[in-house]
């Protein structure tokens, strides 16, 4: 492979893990501002910070306990 090629290929997998990275910072952010009511989100944010404590929220954890509180404050 010639050098130009390989940088090609380095350039690419860098570029694809920093999308992949925004990507994974981003969506949870979406998902929420699209499909909760605005009146519900201060609630949202104080229950996903106290649920999770990582640096970058995780998608699946964070949704489930979003359903939970919701359904646990409708009853």
């Amino acid at each position: 492979m010639s050098e130009l090629a390989v940088f090609a290929v380095v350039a690419v997998l860098v570029f694809l893990f920093i999308l992949a990275e925004l990507v994974a910072a981003a969506l949870p952010m979406i998902i929420v501002l699209m499909f909760v009511p605005p009146e519900e989100r201060p609630g949202l944010a104080r229950l996903l910070a106290a649920v999770d404590r990582s640096r970058r929220p995780r998608l699946w954890p964070a949704l489930r306990a979003a359903v939970r509180a919701r359904g646990a404050g409708r009853r």
